[in-house]
């Protein structure tokens, strides 16, 4: 099979574009708006961030696994359409269900986070909230079916929406932001991303017309574990922001959610690399067992340390002009954070993966208890940590509970499928040979073999490269 044609050629490539676009919009507005808005109110802005990923991250956490792991390995499209309207009705029941939770919390956020507009822009997710409800739908059937290149067009169309609201009010000398309606541009992406999601994914629309009370059941079994495990990993990801906010001030959030944000740059590949996986793991668990997915785990994760520790190595070495270029002189106090928020990017992708391959496994229950064990620690190591050294003590707490999941994660792993982390290390460092290699060949060998009077032999690909010309 030839590589240009290959899944995960195509599948990588949307995939990594898809993230890339996402978080390169995602920063170029917090560029922008962390420039534009005071620490006060960027701060608010990032707790509702924070909040209203969350939410988001419920929908998908009860509907997306379950779906692409059934989908993935069933045919008869009988049976397809009966899972497609189970899990419609999921995502249309998970949809009120965070519409009230977001409502109750907008009644409680002002004495909260003691700040008086955080509550109205909730108000305005709501309609967020409900306008994704067929691009959530469309998604996940599109991820189901490898269709990549659907989901990378409506999540650029979603994220490049709402930056280009911002860059347009940040240009504009007689315009100044409004959280409202930063809300209010969040709203009309949705919308629009959710249209293009359905035109684009419009051959996948199979679906019957009778509840199966019995898929309705197993997608609820599986997508349960998946949930809980995403809401305790969102927590994992936003709780020191969250007491942050809650012990010191939104100021301390903003300058810790500085850091964050360059160190989030750094999970692109990890978000990428887990999203291709998970079918073909899921796929291969069924057909040959648990054993088969060791080698696709190791080489997973050796393949998103080759890509990130470059990056990872110059924000160590050089956090002032990071600093400075990202978010200017207002932010230069998070230089300490940002070295220990690096760190964390050396743990994740083992984390990331171990629960891809635990889902795609059918044990989404073990991956669930793991998140929901660091997440409890992470409150109790944040709230210590942040009581006795202020904002750096929310760093140290996430580092300390990354350390212990990667340690616990391990042990499991082992124990499952016979998996050790020092192959992932060691197939990082193959990446980079291979690739040093490849550029050797290339730039190197190729260059002298073509010089006049060249002692070197010639390979059996230059005669036909020659022929060729």
């Amino acid at each position: 099979m030839k590589i240009k044609g290959s899944y995960w050629l195509k599948s990588g490539a949307y995939t990594f574009l898809e993230r890339f676009a996402l978080q390169l919009f995602r920063f170029g507005s917090f560029f922008l708006l962390v420039r534009g808005l005071t620490r006060q109110l960027f701060g608010i802005w990032t707790i509702f961030l924070l909040v209203t990923s969350i939410i988001e991250m419920l929908r998908f956490g009860l509907i997306q696994n379950a779906l692409v792991k059934y989908i993935s390995t069933q045919e008869d499209p009988k049976v397809r359409g009966r899972i497609n309207t189970a899990s419609l009705i999921l995502n249309l029941a998970v949809t009120l269900l965070t519409s009230i939770i977001v409502f109750i919390l907008a009644q409680v956020a002002d004495k909260a986070f003691q700040v008086h507009v955080l509550d109205q822009i909730l108000y305005l997710f709501i309609f967020t909230n409900v306008a994704l409800i067929p691009l959530v739908q469309m998604q996940v059937i599109q991820q189901a079916n490898l269709d990549f290149k659907a989901i990378f067009l409506s999540n650029l169309l979603r994220t490049g929406i709402f930056f280009g609201y911002v860059l347009y009010v940040y240009l504009d000398p007689n315009q100044a932001f409004s959280l409202m309606l930063l809300a209010v541009a969040q709203v009309i992406a949705a919308i629009a991303s959710s249209i293009l999601s359905i035109v684009l994914g419009r051959k996948y629309l199979n679906f019957s017309g009778k509840l199966d009370r019995d898929w309705l059941k197993e997608l609820f079994w599986y997508g349960k574990f998946v949930l809980g495990t995403n809401i305790a990993s969102m927590l994992n990801k936003s709780i020191d922001q969250l007491m942050l906010g809650l012990i010191i001030n939104p100021v301390a959030t903003a300058v810790y959610g500085t850091a964050i944000k360059i160190a989030n740059l750094i999970e692109v590949p990890t978000q990428s690399v887990a999203a291709i996986v998970f079918p073909k793991s899921a796929q291969r668990a069924e057909k040959e067992g648990k054993g088969s997915v060791k080698g696709l785990y190791e080489k997973s994760v050796g393949v998103i340390l080759a890509v990130i520790i470059p990056g990872i190595l110059f924000v160590l070495l050089f956090p002032e002009f990071v600093l400075q270029v990202v978010a200017g002189d207002k932010y230069m106090d998070a230089v300490p954070l940002l070295r220990l928020t690096m760190l964390y990017g050396l743990l994740i992708p083992f984390a990331r993966q171990f629960g891809v391959i635990m889902d795609s496994m059918g044990k989404p229950q073990i991956n669930f208890m793991m998140v929901v064990a660091s997440a409890a620690l992470n409150v109790v190591f944040n709230f210590f940590f942040i009581s006795q050294f202020g904002i750096i003590g929310a760093a140290y707490a996430t580092l300390t509970t990354l350390c212990l999941l990667f340690i616990a994660n391990q042990y499991i792993l082992y124990k499952e499928i016979g998996s050790n982390p020092l192959n992932a290390i060691l197939y990082s460092q193959k990446v980079y040979a291979n690739g040093f290699r490849l550029l050797w060949n290339k730039l190197v060998i190729r260059d002298k073999a073509s010089l006049p009077g060249s002692i070197l032999p010639t390979t059996k690909s230059e005669p036909d490269a020659q022929q060729g010309s």
